[in-house]
């Protein structure tokens, strides 16, 4: 189980070493108060006009639900990655549904699973793979009728957040991580669900995966935002590690950037004085961050998103934010004192009007 100082002792006191190969390869309507290889990398993503050779992102909801079947990246260098052991006889706290939908397990057994489904309903599941516990937790935001924010020419958020996400959650896989995705499917899901799976598995890691709209000017470099839990020290680390991470791997490109002035990791407050976003809010006790990397509603930014080669590259800003995460005593930088915000994320991720989909 991770608790709060496990966590910190399986970062230097890993059990499991891999050798494993390492790949080379954001306000967004994120709902607030009511409503995650070292891969040290040595291939920088190509900039604007670059010949590239890229991996396509998995579409099998199968594949990116299970541990199972991940797609192998071809090696550009061998290295040691410790991977910090999964205590596999804590609960069941997930289940990947017959119908590769991920649902949180509040009770029961195999054959009677009690679940919460993904518009926060109980209901009785008698197959599926169960999960017990997980490195990182995923959380492509948005889906089925909250698109999320949405391009000049169309791109919907929640596309491009399950599209990062998965990749993800592939280069992870490979290096031999356990990663669940909240969602592998354009569906809906309530919030309390999301935070839910990853608190029932005792996650070591959470990311919401979000892009951004309606910046404040043009910047120098990519816009990136990470917010953290205001309480959680791990939390805070964790965004300042991924701000670095997403800096790094977005500022190749050749694009005119776009950024509130505030950009950098960061937290915010509800009304309440506790966290804005309920992700975040609801998760409290596992390391998380809801992170904005690009604008999709900037042209030339949701442009950039269309490609291939920028989808990997988040990705592997992530992988290599969690490699860092477990196995350095990294501080993270880019901590910046956010701006008072009145205007709402944005509607959405609560339970009124969703319909489940069969997980059966």
């Amino acid at each position: 189980m991770f608790t709060p100082m496990g966590r910190r002792l399986l970062r230097v006191r890993a059990a499991a070493v891999l050798v494993v190969a390492l790949t080379g390869a954001a306000g967004c309507s994120s709902v607030g108060d009511d409503a995650a290889e070292v891969t040290v990398t040595n291939q920088a993503p190509a900039p604007s006009g670059a010949e590239t050779t890229t991996t396509a992102v998995a579409e099998s909801s199968e594949q990116t639900a299970t541990t199972a079947g991940a797609t192998t990246v071809p090696p550009t260098t061998t290295s040691t990655i410790a991977v910090p052991p999964l205590d596999e006889d804590r609960p069941v706290g997930a289940l990947v549904t017959p119908t590769g939908v991920v649902v949180p397990v509040t009770g029961g057994e195999a054959g009677a699973w009690q679940v919460e489904t993904p518009c926060g309903v109980a209901a009785t599941v008698t197959g599926g793979e169960p999960v017990r516990a997980a490195h990182v937790v995923l959380d492509p935001g948005h889906g089925g009728d909250e698109l999320g924010a949405v391009g000049p020419t169309g791109l919907e958020e929640k596309q491009v957040n399950l599209e990062v996400s998965e990749a993800a959650a592939r280069q992870l896989r490979d290096l031999g991580f356990s990663v669940v995705l909240t969602r592998t499917t354009d569906l809906r899901m309530t919030l309390a669900t999301r935070a839910e799976i990853a608190n029932r598995l005792d996650a070591g890691v959470f990311i919401s995966v979000h892009h951004n709209a309606e910046p404040d000017e043009a910047w120098p470099g990519p816009g990136s935002e990470t917010y953290y839990q205001i309480a959680s020290e791990d939390s805070k680390r964790l965004a300042g590690l991924l701000w670095e991470e997403l800096v790094a791997a977005l500022e190749p490109f050749d694009v005119a950037w776009s950024a509130d002035t505030d950009a950098g990791a960061k937290y915010r407050l509800a009304s309440s004085g506790g966290d804005y976003y309920g992700v975040l809010r609801r998760t409290a006790g596992v390391p998380a961050v809801l992170s904005e990397a690009l604008f999709v509603s900037q042209p030339e930014e949701e442009a950039l998103l269309r490609r291939p080669e920028a989808i990997e590259a988040e990705a592997q800003a992530i992988t290599d934010t969690v490699v860092r995460f477990f196995t350095t005593d990294d501080p993270g930088t880019g901590f910046t004192e956010p701006y008072p915000r009145t205007t709402p994320a944005g509607p959405g991720g609560g339970a009124s009007g969703c319909t489940d989909p069969p997980l059966e």
